[in-house]
């Protein structure tokens, strides 16, 4: 086996140890909106820090307010 070819069997076993002991994802359960009250849509853009725009859903500004 060349350098390359151990080098990539290791990566393969490193993330198969890794994806393997990964705890499963669960579906998280969606919040009830009262019946009379319609929830307000956010914008919900991310930037690339992760934090999410907390103006209204389709917002005219062309800046996003993050929070």
């Amino acid at each position: 086996m060349s350098k390359m070819d151990n080098l990539r069997a290791m990566r393969e076993a490193r993330y198969a140890s890794a994806t393997a002991r990964a705890p499963k994802q669960k579906a998280a359960p969606v919040p009830r909106e009262p019946a009379g009250q319609p929830a307000e849509q956010l914008c919900g853009h991310r930037n690339m820090a992760g934090r999410t725009c907390t103006r209204e859903h389709g917002h005219a500004a062309k800046s996003h307010r993050y929070s």
